[in-house]
């Protein structure tokens, strides 16, 4: 085994020096610069010109304060919390997805995306619940835009929130296929922060808690390789199918269970390995400084990849959604974050901040892919029978699956591809030149603790969206403490994301994701650039929400347009599905009815300047 280390580094120096690549440490040292000066001076500029933020009215924090939901917190555990809600699986898998097109296409669109994009999108809606007490995007969206575009925007929430938990369970199933280690270190997580939640619960003593969890989290990953063998080891060995019926029956479970018990404690354990990881990562890249072999574009640049069958436009704009700008931010930035902020000035930091840290999140996964060779990339993201038909070889991919234990290829979904890609840079070390099956199951395990936990908040709050859409109808539904109702909700919610991640695979359900989440992203730009028309001195400051809205607006209905006659209802396709098809045409014509009503509304606005007198903060 040492000898075949040996070999791995010197053929990976030797390949390294025969030609003139990108350098990670180059794409890293510039990405932190232009992240840093975006948010000194395009995010003082949103704060003090466009939204004219005045700390001396109090936050809802302070108006409501209810010692329960509504609390002001200091901003620094506003923005712990705010960023582990954001950053889940999104801004690790979508550059990982994208780096089929070439290095060069993921990174500008993560750059542009969050500067122009998603920190513009993140503040405003941020600002927009917090003027509205806190309130949940489609409330706003009622207020701001009448009743038709709210009922609207509650829809979209819905069915936003049920494709993204089957996108986000699909990226972790092929890394748990076949893998006794990795589905054993990720199980074990559940008691372990049980345990957590309970210890704390009856000692009140948070420093010991944090550590017994996080020393049994890393014990479950060297354990692993001893349980293999055994008859645990037979049992844990899970096919795709079984997860797939797995993960659902867990989250309805999960989801019943008080936040204390299991959520909280595995949202705190896991923020900690996230930050931990990626402070790794930044210095590993500083180390080895590995270079990127793959090309700035690929020959999929025009559409038909293995990975994303569409172009390079639009589809970067949809495989990447967070790190670069996504919808699903609005659940937070509606959500529990308006009722916590301690001051105004705070959005900053937490919103505007939050988002381009997460940036910085999609850039280290995507350097973490294209450090790879492109063959050995596409051998893991794609089907073998698809991967003989791309004309292409790997490289180092043997000699991984031997020191990893496992055998890599067409282990799609984006979860192998990062812990491979941090796995060859780390055992670029020497000290660490050994530690490669660790470093994969670590980061396997990294990835799907924090995938449960954003599976087991989105099934609540896809719980409480049922609820209250069909509490409509039936009213004992709206209560959320009645038990018959949030078990049926419950149920409902984990059937219907459970049934597209049984039914579907990783091309076609995370563009549906896309396509989705960016319709979201639009609305909430729609929501913000309707403030902001009321609010602004200058009208002309409408377009820093209407420029990123007017690109991704087309981009998601082209998008969507292509994946419908060219997958969805197209026999032929490999993602195939009448089911997505109808999810997708229902998903653009709200996302239209939407975009009409803002029309008509800021008609209204534009014309009358009595309705661009509100003041910026109500009160």
């Amino acid at each position: 085994m040492i000898a075949l280390t040996k070999n791995m580094s010197y053929v990976k120096k030797e390949t390294k020096g025969g030609r003139n690549w990108m350098n990670a440490i180059t794409i890293v040292i510039a990405s932190i610069c232009i992240l840093a000066i975006a948010y000194r001076l395009y995010g003082t500029f949103m704060m003090v010109k466009v939204l004219k933020v005045d700390d001396d009215k109090p936050t809802p924090a302070h108006l409501q304060k209810d010692g329960k939901d509504y609390v002001p917190t200091n901003k620094w555990v506003s923005f712990g919390h705010h960023f582990a809600a954001i950053a889940a699986a999104g801004p690790l898998v979508g550059p990982i997805l994208a780096a089929q097109f070439g290095y060069l296409p993921g990174l500008l669109w993560l750059l542009i995306g969050a500067v122009i994009g998603g920190a513009v999108h993140d503040i405003v809606v941020l600002f927009a619940s917090m003027r509205r007490k806190g309130k949940s995007l489609s409330e706003v969206a009622k207020e701001e835009l009448g009743p038709v575009a709210g009922f609207c925007t509650g829809l979209a929430m819905l069915f936003i929130i049920t494709i993204t938990m089957a996108g986000l369970s699909m990226v972790v199933l092929h890394a748990l296929e076949r893998n006794p280690w990795g589905t054993f270190a990720v199980a074990i997580t559940i008691p372990i922060a049980m345990g957590v939640g309970l210890f704390y619960k009856k000692t009140g003593n948070l420093k010991l808690a944090s550590t017994g969890g996080f020393i049994l989290l890393m014990a479950g990953v060297f354990i692993g390789p001893s349980i293999a063998e055994t008859p645990l080891g037979d049992a844990l060995t899970l096919d795709t199918k079984t997860l797939a019926v797995a993960l659902p029956v867990y989250a309805f479970f999960a989801a019943a269970l008080p936040v204390w018990l299991l959520l909280a404690p595995r949202d705190y354990l896991s923020s900690f390995m996230k930050i931990g990881v990626f402070i790794a990562l930044i210095a590993g890249v500083f180390v080895v400084n590995p270079a990127i072999p793959f090309p700035a574009f690929t020959e999929f640049t025009g559409g038909g990849g293995p990975v994303s069958p569409g172009p390079v436009w639009p589809f970067i704009s949809i495989t990447i959604a967070c790190g670069a700008i996504s919808g699903f931010h609005a659940f937070v930035g509606s959500g529990t974050t308006p009722k916590m902020l301690d001051k105004w000035s705070d959005m900053k930091f937490v919103g505007f901040g939050a988002m381009l840290v997460e940036c910085l999140v999609g850039i280290m996964a995507l350097i973490a892919a294209t450090a790879l060779q492109p063959g050995d990339y596409f051998a893991i993201n794609s089907s073998p029978e698809v991967f003989r038909t791309l004309g292409m070889n790997v490289v180092h991919l043997p000699e991984l699956s031997r020191e990893i234990g496992l055998d890599l290829e067409g282990r799609t979904g984006g979860a192998v591809t990062l812990a491979v890609g941090m796995a060859y840079i780390f055992t670029d070390i020497p000290f660490f030149s050994h530690l490669a099956s660790y470093f994969f199951q670590f980061v396997i395990m990294f990835e799907a603790v924090f995938i449960l936990t954003a599976i087991d908040a989105g099934t609540r709050v896809a719980r409480y969206l049922i609820q209250d859409f069909f509490g409509e109808v039936y009213k004992p539904l709206k209560k959320t403490d009645w038990l018959p109702g949030s078990v049926a909700a419950s149920a409902l919610a984990c059937f219907m994301w459970g049934y597209l991640l049984y039914s579907g695979d990783i091309s076609s359900i995370w563009a549906l994701f896309g396509v989705s989440n960016q319709l979201m992203a639009s609305v909430g730009l729609i929501i913000g650039a309707t403030v902001i028309l009321k609010i602004a001195d200058k009208r002309r400051y409408m377009l820093t929400c209407l420029i990123p809205l007017a690109y991704l607006y087309v981009t998601v209905n082209y998008a969507g347009y292509w994946m419908i006659k060219n997958v969805y209802f197209n026999a032929e396709a490999a993602g195939f599905s009448v089911l997505n098809g109808i999810l997708s045409i229902i998903m653009l014509v709200l996302g239209l009815v939407i975009m009409a009503a803002a029309i008509k509304k800021w008609t209204e606005i534009w014309r009358d300047p009595a309705l661009r007198m509100e003041p910026s903060i109500p009160g």
